[in-house]
């Protein structure tokens, strides 16, 4: 029979128990022995016996009468000290790694409430107050949480106020950059068997990319893009230069027909001196701001990366223009779906409302 963590039966177990005495009952009165009994039930001589004794005195629902239920081993108080405990995770509490398992949180209680629980209990502890084995987000441990305080309230602060007041979009930008080895994705196989996926060993290069998701209320969602190929060429640039994000942010502010309020992190290119030329030179449509250092889960374009590469998984190209044109088949793709470019603004736990 299964037991409840405070050392009752659980709804299941005491069903089971009451049918058990049902059937003892039955045969009591039919005048069966305890040993035959017993042997049916694959009870001890000695339940049946104190079963029959209490079926003489009371009847049936002497041999029915519940047993106590249990009481849970920790009190609410407890359970919100224990759930505080947790949040602080397990290098506040001398473990080296970042992973709470259950044996760890088992340790945690007994330290904390000198309580024993099993590891099966721990779990259904747990489950019980509303906690889940979870794949955990990445966070940089140089992040101030305090300065995206504001961000993830929901509200893109002055950005929001600045895009308002001049009747304009806010646009947030990023980087990425693929070569030829691509992302691994998961794909099925046979149990026991890993699944091989063959890539070129050979070939060099890399695609860059930068990316521009623009945000209106009541406007439909755009994304624009800018893509550039590297093939270890003399003079060729390597990446995605302050020229290229210059010519993105034209044709955007060409195509909206509207001020743009920029914001993006604190990228070296974004930062140089003939940037901030460009930037205030072109103050009348241009507003810049800078994200939190070390906050990339607050831009949405980081989204649309994870799209686009989710899209060339497992892709073993042949050279590096078949990553090109996945790539851009893709971006393409993405553009005439704004649904996808709001749902990445929605992961950021940014609003956009009016």
């Amino acid at each position: 029979m299964r037991y409840a963590q405070g050392g009752g039966l659980t709804d299941a177990g005491r069903a089971a128990r009451e049918r058990v005495r049902l059937q003892a009952v039955e045969w009591f009165e039919g005048g069966q022995k305890n040993q035959e009994i017993a042997a049916v039930l694959r009870v001890s001589e000695r339940s049946v016996e104190r079963w029959r004794r209490q079926w003489r005195e009371r009847g049936e629902a002497g041999v029915l009468a519940k047993g106590s239920p249990g009481r849970p081993r920790l009190s609410e108080v407890q359970i919100a000290k224990l759930e505080r405990e947790l949040e602080r995770g397990p290098l506040a509490h001398g473990w080296a790694d970042q992973r709470w398992t259950l044996a760890r949180i088992k340790t945690l209680i007994a330290c904390l409430f000198h309580v024993s629980y099993t590891v099966e209990g721990t779990w259904r502890l747990l489950k019980r107050h509303g906690w889940s084995w979870q794949q955990p987000a990445r966070r940089a441990i140089e992040r101030d949480d305090k300065a995206v305080e504001g961000l993830e309230e929901g509200d893109p602060a002055v950005g929001k106020s600045c895009a308002a007041a001049c009747d304009g979009w806010i646009a947030f930008e990023d980087e990425a950059g693929q070569s030829m080895t691509p992302p691994r994705t998961r794909s099925w196989g046979r149990k026991g068997s890993t699944p091989i996926v063959r890539v070129r060993g050979r070939g060099s290069g890399r695609v860059s990319m930068a990316g521009l998701t623009c945000y209106k209320p009541g406007k439909r969602s755009r994304m624009f893009y800018s893509v550039r190929e590297y093939r270890g060429r003399k003079g060729e640039p390597k990446g995605i230069g302050w020229r290229d994000l210059r010519g993105l942010l034209v044709r955007a502010h060409i195509q909206l027909g509207s001020p743009i309020v920029l914001v993006w992190d604190n990228l070296r290119m974004h930062l140089i001196e003939p940037m901030r030329e460009f930037i205030a030179a072109h103050s009348d449509w241009l507003t810049v701001l800078q994200l939190p250092t070390y906050s990339p889960d607050l831009n949405p374009q980081e989204g649309i990366w994870s799209l686009v590469k989710r899209d060339i998984g497992n892709l073993a190209a042949a050279d590096l223009g078949q990553i090109t044109r996945a790539v851009k088949h893709r971006l393409k793709q993405i553009q005439y779906r704004p649904d996808l470019v709001d749902g990445c603004l929605v992961g950021t736990g940014l609003i956009m409302d009016g």
